[in-house]
């Protein structure tokens, strides 16, 4: 998906991807190594820029940890917006966020460092969100919501406006939430509980 949007865009050239494990031309798109072969992939391409295309399925620190290592070796990592999303006017985007197909943000929201808006997202005004959120396709954050670093909400959930997500929380597929949430868990359900 993330090798699509880029093209679309039309201001990249893509050299290639890293991975622990070859898995062959991803649409066309070439594997040049593991992570160690990033320093040479700088040095082979001066001022190439990164893209971090792992997702969460759960609270992780391994996008923070992947940036940190970019970031290290001397890598930009620009933000990525489609060409088919909506960005409007007075939107901050933290380096490395990636805004997909569909998604909208509106004005007045702050989204931190290598967050991901993923397909049909929607971040409604005033919304902020810290560093490494992942906003699951499908899912709806209403106006004045503030979600902590390294949380996940999962797609279809819907967050009503004004309310909090605390950092390294998870907010289940088809959630609704309407009331802020100040312990990081696993949150599920139309009564909203907490399950780990």
């Amino acid at each position: 998906m993330l090798v699509g949007v880029i093209r679309k865009m039309g201001n990249f050239d893509i050299v290639g991807y890293t991975d622990p494990e070859d898995r062959g031309a991803i649409l066309g798109v070439r594997w040049l190594g593991g992570d160690g072969a990033l320093a040479s992939i700088l040095e082979a391409h001066p001022g190439c820029a990164a893209v971090i295309a792992v997702g969460n399925v759960r609270v992780s620190d391994r996008r923070e940890r992947i940036h940190k290592s970019l970031d290290a070796i001397g890598f930009d990592l620009p933000v990525i917006v489609s060409p088919q999303a909506v960005v409007n006017e007075d939107v901050l985007l933290g380096n490395g966020t990636v805004v997909l197909d569909g998604a909208v943000v509106n004005s007045g929201s702050r989204i931190g460092d290598c967050c991901i808006i993923n397909t049909n997202a929607t971040v409604e005004h005033d919304c902020k969100l810290g560093d490494y959120v992942h906003v699951s396709s499908g899912a709806v954050l209403s106006g004045g919501v503030k979600v902590g670093r390294h949380a996940l909400i999962g797609a279809g959930a819907s967050i009503v406006q004004c309310v909090e997500i605390a950092e390294k929380s998870v907010i289940g597929a088809g959630t609704a939430v309407y009331s802020s949430i100040h312990e990081p868990g696993t949150y599920v359900g139309s009564r909203l509980r907490k399950v780990k």
